[in-house]
């Protein structure tokens, strides 16, 4: 197998046994398309480096610029932050409750977006190891059984290809497993770092637009 290399040794391991290795090899692919499309959204379209991206927003409100911040936010409208930002920044003239809400309608429509289908690799991480099992036990049950009615001629051929077969099965049962885990371990990271900047600097916006209509008004009273 290691000869044929990865994918080669995948497809030997079809061809030996088609039935018991099936499923998991489209587990296998099923999972590999996930974590593609979670990988482009995660890493690329949703994320922003919200350190960077507030304290630009910062300096538009502080200089009383709303409409410069929500241009920043227009700028980068495919990442999740600054959506979040740009609802509460449309709001900055109500009352900090109003903000809040407007934040929080802002989170759960974009906080399901980034969490999308990552249940999906634990699931499958879950089915490849009992499909594994499964056909690991049906190979045993099918050597086993053979053994017990063939010619004894025949009998460590079929012992062979039976074991084999259960081996193929807990093979790739386990590869797929571990790669849906892992990658499941990682996408998940990365969808609860971009969440948690979401609460950080949707709390700090609120803050800061709280300072800012203090600040306006107490110019106005000195005024």
């Amino acid at each position: 197998m290691e000869s044929q290399g990865f994918f080669g040794g995948i497809i030997h391991a079809f061809q030996l046994s088609p039935w018991s290795v099936g499923p998991i090899v489209i587990c296998f692919f099923i999972s590999i398309s996930f974590v593609i499309e979670r990988y482009i959204r995660l890493f690329t379209q949703y994320n922003i480096d919200g350190a960077s991206f507030m304290f630009e927003v910062q300096k538009y409100v502080l200089a009383n610029d709303l409409d410069g911040a929500i241009r920043i936010c227009n700028g980068a409208s495919k990442a999740a932050l600054p959506k979040i930002i740009k609802a509460g920044l449309q709001r900055a003239s109500r009352d900090e409750q109003q903000i809040q809400n407007a934040i929080d309608a802002a989170s759960l429509e974009v906080i399901p977006k980034i969490e999308r289908r990552l249940p999906y690799l634990a699931l499958i991480a879950n089915i490849a190891t009992l499909l594994g099992l499964l056909g690991t036990i049906s190979g045993l049950i099918k050597a086993f059984a053979a053994v017990a009615l063939a010619d004894p001629a025949q009998r460590q051929n079929i012992l062979a290809n039976g074991i084999s077969e259960a081996m193929n099965a807990t093979a790739m049962g386990l590869i797929t497993a571990i790669f849906a885990m892992v990658m499941h371990s990682i996408l998940a990271t990365r969808a609860q770092k971009i969440i948690e900047e979401i609460d950080e600097f949707g709390v700090k916006l609120i803050d800061l637009l709280t300072a800012r209509k203090y600040k306006h008004s107490s110019e106005k009273v000195v005024d």
